[in-house]
């Protein structure tokens, strides 16, 4: 780590602190709210959680970037890409309803 640029070391430092962000705001919203008892709530949580799991890769990619550890890193990071995707297509899905229901009064 000591052959760290200056951009590496803002990197890692911004992607923990995001990470640490994110693990504030899943824990403080489970004890707060019912997330579970709305498709809105479940998306709030599930998204705070991968964008977390994303910017925890970045830290410990950066610590284990050769061998074992980065491979297993990279398939979960995968993973993690995939589920911000899909909640990205249910958050779509969620406004689509949400404004059919405005617009009909329903």
């Amino acid at each position: 780590m000591q052959e760290w640029s200056i951009d590496m070391w803002l990197n890692v430092t911004v992607s923990a602190v995001a990470a640490l962000a994110c693990a504030v705001f899943v824990v403080v919203y489970h004890w707060r709210a019912p997330w579970w008892r709305s498709d809105t709530g479940r998306n709030l949580m599930a998204a705070g959680a991968a964008f977390g799991a994303l910017f925890l890769y970045t830290v410990l990619i950066s610590l284990w970037p050769t061998g074992c550890p980065a491979a297993v890193l990279r398939l979960v990071r995968t993973v993690v890409v995939l589920a911000i995707a899909l909640l990205m297509v249910q958050r779509t899905r969620m406004v689509i309803k949400a404004q059919k229901h405005s617009r009909t009064g329903v």
